[in-house]
């Protein structure tokens, strides 16, 4: 069975429709799908009419940004009521948070000489979350930077000239959020954070301590030895295992659905009942 339980569209950071990424997913004969845009659920209602009548197991999903310490830690929330008064009332909360940030980012690039860039950025976003994402096409499309990756490291990034430190919720807001409106809250790509061994357990430990329940352990990227990693720090802390591709757009490197076929170690999978649609 493909699942793949961490996607974006153009909701926000994604460039396919939410209709278009389903279409994706039938092609590439997804089974169980959760659309986790960052910090919204505006384009669930689209891809539930795109995925009425198929074979496509859609579930509600959210990718929500938190502040750990000094790091993004980003909490996605699977099969929640996605007219939960509570959460989306801290969705909102970000999402001004992200239009507040967007203006200070672009007040700082202009100050480089870099002039214009929000309402290009918000243009990117088409009415979806804008996130830093937005900058670095912005900036790759002038020629500033030769690719979104370095956009971070010379302007974006952490202790760049034109990073703005984060107003997110904490860990344990997202996850009782989540719970809250009937979900599931999972740790989202815990490699990706580059943290040390001993910083990635102590995050584990608060992350379940607040109430987490499962943690991705299966991407489309990893080689074996980082799969086996990832699983066994799953079993360790007692935690279900979740798989996504964290697909954006398409590319050689990422497709919904690769290499995510079920374990036969517990899965959130074996703990839902799929009844928020």
């Amino acid at each position: 069975m493909k699942i793949d339980l961490h996607c974006h569209t153009r909701a926000s950071d994604g460039t396919l429709t939410p209709s278009d990424l389903v279409a994706r997913a039938l092609n590439q004969q997804v089974e169980i799908l959760a659309i986790t845009d960052h910090d919204t659920v505006a384009g669930l209602a689209e891809a539930r009419q795109a995925a009425q009548g198929s074979r496509l197991q859609l579930i509600s999903g959210v990718e929500i940004s938190t502040r750990w310490h000094s790091f993004d830690i980003h909490i996605i929330g699977l099969n929640f009521d996605p007219d939960d008064v509570p959460l989306n009332r801290l969705l909102d909360r970000h999402g001004q948070w992200r239009i507040s940030r967007a203006e200070a980012i672009a007040a700082k690039l202009a100050k480089r000489g870099i002039d214009g860039t929000l309402e290009q950025a918000m243009g990117y976003a088409d009415g979806g979350s804008v996130g830093r994402s937005h900058f670095a096409r912005v900036l790759q499309e002038r020629g500033l930077v030769t690719a979104k990756q370095a956009a971070f490291d010379k302007y974006l990034g952490r202790g760049q000239s034109a990073y703005v430190s984060n107003q997110w919720c904490s860990v344990a807001e997202a996850i009782h959020a989540i719970e809250q409106a009937g979900g599931l809250a999972v740790l989202a790509h815990p490699s990706k954070y580059q943290l040390s061994n001993k910083w990635l357990r102590k995050l584990l430990v608060e992350f379940k301590v607040a109430g987490g329940r499962a943690m991705e352990a299966i991407h489309c990227q990893q080689n074996t030895q980082q799969r086996q990693f990832l699983l066994a720090l799953a079993q360790e802390y007692e935690l279900l295992i979740s798989a996504g591709s964290d697909f954006h757009f398409p590319s050689r490197w990422v497709e919904l659905g690769r290499g995510l076929h079920r374990p036969p170690q517990p899965g959130v999978w074996d703990h839902l009942g799929w009844d928020h649609q």
